[in-house]
């Protein structure tokens, strides 16, 4: 009897021994996620938006010089116009242009759709095309003592829309872009506006940088102020939230653009439609591809998001833009 109550125990603790040893020499193969730093993040963001650039070179000394953009956008300058350092010129202009027509690229590129409001606050704006122009004599910038012309099918920006108006893009704060209309007051370069004839926008405006064509989201019913949590490891310098808002189409785009002392993304303004049928994306870097969340919700009154790290994908700047674009 003793020697089977100790057979039965010698084998027991020899069991226990084997699986402890199991356990501790087989490596854990699960690979801890490493959140992106902020230069990381930047650096997809700038990458995203250098694969928009198109570049032209204007060789002509006088006259009207009409440039095709990919898209078949028509960009119109007065050679006589341009000016270096204050005076006029000889020589070749080297023209760099961007045109965003969708809300993938606007989110990759992080060229949101938002426009300051005669109250300061931020609201979401339906885009008839972002447009960037920088033109260069031997690497220096030029202005022009005039003003420029773009002629943008509207058949890029979901048809024609009426009420559509200019915007410059805030270059103070490169990082988070905002879109102020040239008719308010104290908007540095408020020359021009948007026509709309036929089945196009013709579009003047006097300065080079980000130009817009847009008209505010409309709602009438109540508005809230939204927040988000991002996965842990994330905030507002190695990631970004942005909002999707369902029936818009591809043309708009807004952000969570503040942050706050608890650590969540903020919509501050309460600007967002209660009811409002949406998707939320939480979007950053990841060992140089993008990982992304997207969240479909219906707005309720203040209201707090949250994103977890299993809710999330990795995937190319490519499958982020279609997956963006998709959203209906």
């Amino acid at each position: 009897m003793n020697r089977n109550l100790k057979s039965i125990a010698f084998l027991f603790l020899t069991a226990i021994a084997m699986t402890s040893c199991t356990n501790e020499d087989t490596p854990n193969t699960e690979v801890p996620n490493i959140p992106a730093t902020a230069a990381e993040f930047k650096a997809v963001r700038t990458e995203a938006l250098a694969k928009l650039k198109q570049t032209f070179t204007i060789t002509e000394s006088s006259g009207t010089v009409t440039l095709t953009s990919a898209s078949g956008v028509k960009l119109m300058i007065i050679r006589d116009n341009l000016r270096k350092n204050g005076l006029a010129f000889t020589g070749p202009v080297s023209i760099e242009y961007v045109e965003i027509f969708d809300k993938g690229h606007m989110l990759t590129a992080n060229k949101p759709t938002m426009g300051l409001t005669t109250d300061g606050k931020k609201n979401l704006l339906i885009s008839g095309g972002e447009f960037y122009i920088k033109a260069t004599n031997d690497g220096v910038a030029l202005e022009t003592i005039g003003t420029m012309a773009l002629i943008v099918p509207t058949i890029l920006t979901d048809g024609l829309k009426t009420g559509m108006q200019l915007w410059i893009g805030n270059q103070e704060d490169p990082e988070n872009l905002v879109w102020k209309n040239v008719a308010d007051p104290g908007t540095n370069g408020g020359k021009g506006g948007v026509q709309e004839e036929g089945n196009n926008y013709y579009v003047t405006f006097g300065n080079f940088g980000w130009t817009n064509v847009d008209k505010f989201y409309s709602d009438p019913r109540p508005k809230t102020t939204i927040l988000a949590d991002a996965p842990d490891g994330y905030d507002n310098t190695n990631s970004a939230i942005y909002l999707s808002y369902d029936g818009e189409g591809q043309n708009a785009l807004a952000k969570l653009d503040t942050y706050t002392a608890a650590g969540l993304f903020s919509e501050h303004y309460g600007q967002i439609p209660i009811g409002l049928a949406c998707h939320i994306i939480f979007a950053t870097e990841d060992n140089g591809q993008w990982r992304y969340a997207i969240k479909a919700v219906t707005v309720s009154a203040d209201a707090v998001y949250t994103f977890t790290l299993a809710e999330t994908t990795v995937g190319t700047e490519a499958q982020l833009i279609a997956a963006i674009n998709a959203i209906q």
